[in-house]
Formats: C-alpha cells, structure tokens, sequence
C-alpha cells in the first residue's frame, strides 16, 4: 500500500485570504486538534509584511507557543530575506522560501522579478547555514497574469531555487485550476531535471479536480507528499481568482479510498475541520482600511 505525507497549512495559507483576524489562542487550539488527528507536519506562519497581510502579525508568538514533540515538525513560509531573518530568529522547526514560477505573479506577491526574489532569498539562506529550508514555488502551473506555465519555464525556475540550497521543493497550483496532465507534466519534467530533491504538490481546488490529481499524482509519479488546508480555507490574496486549498479531509477521505495510507485519524480530522471552522465563523472582522488589500 503507498504511504503518503501530508502537510496542514491551515494556519497559514487557509488564513490569510481571510476578511477576520483569528486570535492565537484560537490558532493554537486548532493546531492542539490538527495534531490529534495524526498530522506531524504543519505550516504554522508566514513571516511577511502584517500590513500586507494582517492575518500573519503573530507569526513570531505561533511558532513559541506551538506545542513541541519529537515527531512534529513546523514550516514557516518566507517571500524575502527580511522574512528569513525574522523567521531564524525564531525555533521554527524549518522556513520555506518561495518565488513565482511566472514574472506577473512574483511582481504582485513578492514586489519585485523573479530574479531579484530568488538573488534576494539566495543572500538571506546563506547567511543561516545552521537552518533547514525548504522551497516553494507559486504559480507553478498556471498564472493569472501570464497564463500557462510551461515545463521548461518550471524547471528554469525550480533549478535557480535549488541553487539556493533547499531539502524539497514544492509546486503549487497557486489558482486551483491547472489540469490533473498539466500537473503531472511539470512534476514530472522537475523531478528527471532535479532528481536528487524531493518534489511535493500544494493543491488549490477550483473544479474539484485536484482530488483527482492528488491520486494520480501518487500511482502515476509515485509521489509522496502534499499540502492541504482544514476545511478548504485559503487562496493567494495577490492572485485574483484564487481558489481555496485541497481540503485536508477530503483529501484524506480520497486517498483512504484508493489504498493509500496516510495514517491519519479521519474522525479527529473531521472535528479539527470543525473547530477551522468555528474559529473563522466567530473572529472579529478585519479594520476597513486593512481588509482592501
């Protein structure tokens, strides 16, 4: 039977599209829930601007609250070297640096190329030789302002990040809409480019078409590790059109299915769901001037 790995991202890439400001005290009881289900790896934070996303403004307060065990392990997400600084300073257990895979994306996420992000974040690992990083690459299939993405661009692209010194690298379908072929293709094309790092897939879901990919993704490429979010929460609040995240419980539920083990409790999953819910439901609205981002 295959096993896979997955990663929550809840905390981080379902909440910070959100129009609310979720206490920590109610992130950290979902973390508490997440881990009781039998997840081990969660993305808790992202070290960016709190102007720029408000939801993320207790990063540094997550990551020393979070309960630690021995097989747990914490990611924090990066965009530049400011955030890597902030991120080191920091026990997060790993930082993932992310680029785009297209210019447009990287402008409006990032504020600047492609280039000067992947120069930017090479300068700031360097000076963390101590620290386990991981990347991450957005709009890795389809961008919303310059269209398809194609495989020799990903690989381009992929092959810069792991110049830079990551474990992994992640490919994220950024818009949710990328086709289960489109998908496998550029995976495909960066793990015979880049055998030596571990590939991983961070799903949206516009069509309900990533479940689908997931699968496939496993039989066919064999590979072993994605990102999904409580509940479908997230999007990329600088890429208009982005869809939700891949539901951890769905997802858990469709690779149960297939005979893929996960080795999560779907019941626990189910009532972390429910309380990413809650917490979202009963959170106090963002100010006005800060939710027109």
């Amino acid at each position: 039977m295959p096993r896979v790995h997955i990663t929550d991202v809840y905390l981080r890439d379902g909440l910070q599209d959100e129009k609310c400001i979720v206490p920590t005290e109610d992130k950290l009881a979902v973390l508490d829930a997440t881990l009781a289900s039998g997840i081990t790896t969660v993305e808790i934070a992202s070290f960016v601007s709190p102007t720029r996303v408000p939801q993320m403004a207790d990063a540094e307060e997550v990551v020393a609250r979070a309960p630690r065990r021995s097989d747990i392990r914490y990611t924090a997400l990066t965009l530049n070297g400011r955030g890597v600084h902030r991120a080191a300073e920091t026990d997060i257990d790993v930082i993932q640096v992310v680029t785009s895979a297209s210019e447009g994306h990287s402008r409006a996420n990032a504020g600047r190329s492609s280039e000067d992000a992947l120069q930017d974040l090479h300068r700031a690992v360097a000076a963390h030789p101590d620290r386990t990083f991981i990347g991450g690459v957005s709009t890795a299939f389809v961008c919303p302002f310059d269209g398809i993405i194609t495989p020799a661009r990903l690989v381009e692209v992929c092959t810069r990040m792991a110049d830079i010194g990551v474990s992994s690298l992640g490919l994220a379908d950024t818009l949710g809409i990328a086709t289960t072929d489109q998908v496998l293709a550029g995976a495909d094309a960066v793990r015979k480019a880049l055998p030596e790092l571990m590939i991983s897939l961070h799903l949206h879901n516009a069509h309900d078409q990533a479940l689908e990919t997931a699968v496939r993704a496993v039989l066919d490429l064999e590979i072993e590790h994605f990102d999904s979010a409580l509940a479908g929460y997230g999007g990329c609040p600088f890429a208009p059109g982005a869809h939700g995240n891949l539901a951890t419980e769905q997802l858990v539920d469709r690779f149960h299915r297939a005979g893929i083990d996960t080795g999560i409790d779907t019941a626990a999953l189910a009532a972390a769901a429910d309380l990413a819910r809650s917490v979202v439901d009963r959170a106090l609205p963002l100010p006005t001037s800060a939710s027109a981002l």
